[in-house]
């Protein structure tokens, strides 16, 4: 009786049965890991805005009001530091905050080093990684009209800015300036932040869970900065400060909205410290409502 022969091998036809199985398994799971390493960098944002909240609250209780917008000797004027660099004390960034030298503008060479300082807490994991950018000339900018898109990050064209280009690090969270556009009335938005500004917690009338403080802004059409308003960057008020004039992630692609690269949305801090994701599809009414502080709407955050 013959013994018959083992088989010790796959045949080809097997192999590559086995190979698009693998291969049809990997496809359906990608999606799935990349999901969830969205979820984990919305999480990390939600809790960056969370802080954030909390040095805005403690500034609050501890000197009575708001940290300004930005200060200055006119809107478009010297020093110009803003929110977030008022604000360093008040999230364990303390040195940071004494080496601002705030006597001084923001371009000076004597404010070089720390307005390049790079801060975890002000970036969203989600967006581009660049995090030093030139403040002056954006590409496809007009001096009448800032609400082109396409604005890019370094730029090497000739322009009429100072010749030492000024370099800042890259803020992913603006101050609420309101629901109208900050170029018209930079000193009096109908939110809490602008030039100025010195408001309270008890100045928002409309209530602290129906007020925006802050919001989520990626560099999609530009960079924005946490040190403030420097004169002679185009478009200044809007790489500090944003605007609820449209929805998140508005295609009409003004440089001062707020949008994110999260899905379907972007994240806000309100004025009770809560920090919700809110979507792109919200009526604009409700949303240019829950920007300003005390205009009386009756509004309610999207389930």
């Amino acid at each position: 009786m013959t013994r018959k022969n083992k088989r010790l091998a796959f045949t080809l036809v097997e192999l590559l049965v086995v190979i698009a199985i693998i291969g049809i398994l990997i496809a359906l799971l990608l999606p799935a890991v990349q999901a969830a390493r969205e979820a984990a960098r919305r999480t990390q944002c939600h809790n960056n805005l969370k802080q954030i909240g909390l040095a805005i609250h403690n500034y609050n209780d501890t000197l009575k009001t708001l940290p300004p917008g930005w200060l200055a000797d006119e809107p478009l004027g010297e020093p110009g530091w803003g929110l977030l660099a008022y604000s360093l004390p008040f999230m364990e960034y303390g040195n940071i905050h004494d080496q601002i030298e705030f006597s001084f503008g923001i371009g000076e060479e004597i404010n070089e080093d720390v307005r390049m300082t790079q801060f975890p807490i002000f970036k969203c994991p989600s967006d581009l990684p660049d995090d030093i950018f030139e403040l002056g000339h954006l590409p496809g900018y007009d001096d009448d009209h800032d609400h082109n898109s396409g604005f890019g990050l370094l730029d090497n064209h000739d322009h009429d800015h100072d010749d030492e280009p000024v370099l800042v690090s890259k803020c992913n969270y603006s101050g609420v300036f309101g629901d109208t556009e900050i170029d018209e009335t930079p000193a009096s938005g109908r939110g809490l932040f602008y030039f100025r500004s010195r408001h309270r917690l008890a100045d928002i009338h409309d209530g602290l869970s129906n007020t925006f403080l802050m919001g989520e802004r990626n560099i999609a059409l530009g960079p924005v900065t946490w040190v403030g308003v420097h004169h002679d960057a185009d478009a200044p008020f809007a790489r500090h400060i944003g605007s609820c004039d449209h929805v998140p992630n508005s295609p009409v692609g003004h440089f001062e909205d707020f949008r994110s690269y999260h899905p379907l949305g972007a994240n806000f801090l309100m004025g009770d410290g809560s920090v919700h994701l809110i979507p792109e599809y919200i009526d604009a009414a409700v949303y240019q409502g829950f920007s300003t502080r005390n205009n009386g709407e009756t509004v309610n955050l999207p389930q």
